[in-house]
């Protein structure tokens, strides 16, 4: 009984100290320069895309997680105050079931674009086998939406969280996900522009032109969560 006590007690010290990490950063990080998008209780810093200053109502912190709440109705991506240009980026990810979202990157914002997709990049979040988007080749959970299919499929079931990273380096682009990299490519370059034109977002003019931007989360009509969201400029 002794022995089952202490485990216990162990376990629960275990969980403690997961919390207490979360949205914060290691005395390693901070020495690397990295910075936290998401102080794990409100969302300072982050607005509507097209919305300075606003946040749609189905945003929302609670538990130390970003959650979107589909009742709502008021949402759209949610998007960094700030923009960014060559860095990495860090960003924990649990779906719902059948749910589908992204984390889109290099995102401009202007009253001509109606969602950050139509010039950001985006790295699928995604119920791949149960959100019809999992049958189309490059569309499952961490590939580049609609570019490029990921290299290896590391996506935790549903309901766990995932880790995302996106590297993007003076024009070098690198995903990962749970630790594994399965995307690897240039922004730069004709192969990118061929991608492009061969791509649902050939008649996107704005679309990947700009190698630094903001930073969106998805609103795409389903339950999803973020935290852990921390960023080093390179």
């Amino acid at each position: 009984m002794k022995k089952f006590i202490l485990t216990c007690s162990l376990m629960a010290l275990g969980i403690v100290s997961l919390a207490q990490t979360a949205n914060s950063l290691t005395s390693q990080e901070k020495k690397e320069g990295y910075q936290l998008l998401f102080d794990g209780t409100s969302l300072k810093g982050w607005h509507a895309y097209n919305k300075p200053g606003t946040v749609g109502t189905s945003w929302s912190v609670t538990n130390g997680e970003i959650g979107f709440d589909v009742t709502k109705k008021d949402g759209g991506d949610l998007t960094t105050d700030q923009e960014f240009e060559n860095y990495d980026l860090s960003v924990d990810w649990k779906i719902s079931p059948k749910g589908n979202s992204g984390i889109i990157f290099n995102v401009t914002e202007d009253a001509k674009y109606h969602s950050s997709y139509n010039t950001g990049p985006e790295m699928q979040v995604l119920d791949s086998d149960g959100h019809p988007d999992g049958k189309i080749f490059n569309h499952r959970a961490g590939d580049l939406y609609d570019l490029i299919h990921s290299s290896k499929e590391t996506a935790k079931p549903v309901g766990e969280w995932n880790t995302a990273r996106i590297v993007n380096n003076h024009g070098l682009l690198q995903l990962y996900l749970n630790g594994e990299k399965v995307v690897e490519t240039r922004y730069d370059d004709e192969n990118w522009k061929k991608m492009i034109a061969g791509s649902k977002f050939k008649n996107m003019p704005g679309f990947g032109v700009n190698m630094k931007g903001r930073i969106s989360l998805q609103d795409h009509g389903n339950p999803v969560w973020f935290r852990n969201i921390k960023i080093k400029k390179l």
